[in-house]
């Protein structure tokens, strides 16, 4: 009887494991304007077809984490299922006259400042609530930010997998090298979000990465 009871909790134990298991929360971070919202809406177009939300020029579009539950990506023969968050831009700076030499109102400006200012404690606390990350870097910039910086050493202090996207090498004076260079403990993927270049490999990183 003891044999048969300890065979029926380990399979039951198994069941729990298989049937239950949760799906990957991976977050995309990065600093206002790397192109997060981008490569979100590029990821749910192409696996679920729908989109995660509008993009501008204007910095701290987004302003409020959002997760789309469910994404299943497949690539080599391979699927992974994650849960997707699409987060504020990192900035460890918001000043309303920002927003007004964009051509806000003092009023509306102010209040973009506030919400933006919000969506990056947001988006910090959320560090905690993920499998992974994907950090997207504008490749046109120096990689060597505080925002930047301060991801990777979270993920690390944690042992949890992060995957770099240099976005936006459609632009002539994109560097992607420069960032693999600055980070060569993490793999980097060179991709224009906006174009869809090298998207296929950026999947088969996040089915290795976070599967």
């Amino acid at each position: 009887m003891g044999i048969i009871k300890s065979f029926k909790n380990n399979f039951a134990g198994l069941f729990k494991k298989l049937f239950n298991k949760k799906n990957a929360r991976i977050g995309i971070y990065g600093p206002p304007n790397a192109g997060k919202t981008t490569l979100a809406n590029k990821i749910l177009r192409d696996w679920t077809g729908d989109a995660m939300g509008s993009v501008s020029h204007m910095a701290h579009e987004t302003r409020r984490a959002r997760r789309r539950e469910g994404v299943t990506i497949k690539t080599n023969g391979n699927s992974i299922t994650l849960d997707i968050v699409d987060t504020p831009g990192l900035a460890t700076k918001i000043d309303f006259q920002d927003f007004m030499a964009e051509g806000m109102e003092e009023g509306e400006a102010k209040r973009r400042a506030k919400e933006a200012t919000e969506g990056v404690i947001e988006a910090v606390k959320w560090l905690e609530n993920l499998d992974g990350v994907i950090l997207v870097m504008d490749a046109t910039e120096d990689p060597f930010t505080q925002v930047n910086v301060t991801v990777i050493g979270n993920m690390e202090a944690r042992s949890l997998p992060l995957l770099i996207a240099a976005n936006k090498v459609d632009l002539e004076e994109s560097s992607p090298t420069t960032i693999r260079d600055a980070f060569p403990q993490h793999p980097t993927v060179a991709i224009s979000a906006l174009e869809g270049k090298n998207i296929d490999t950026l999947y088969e990183e996040i089915a290795k990465r976070f599967g």
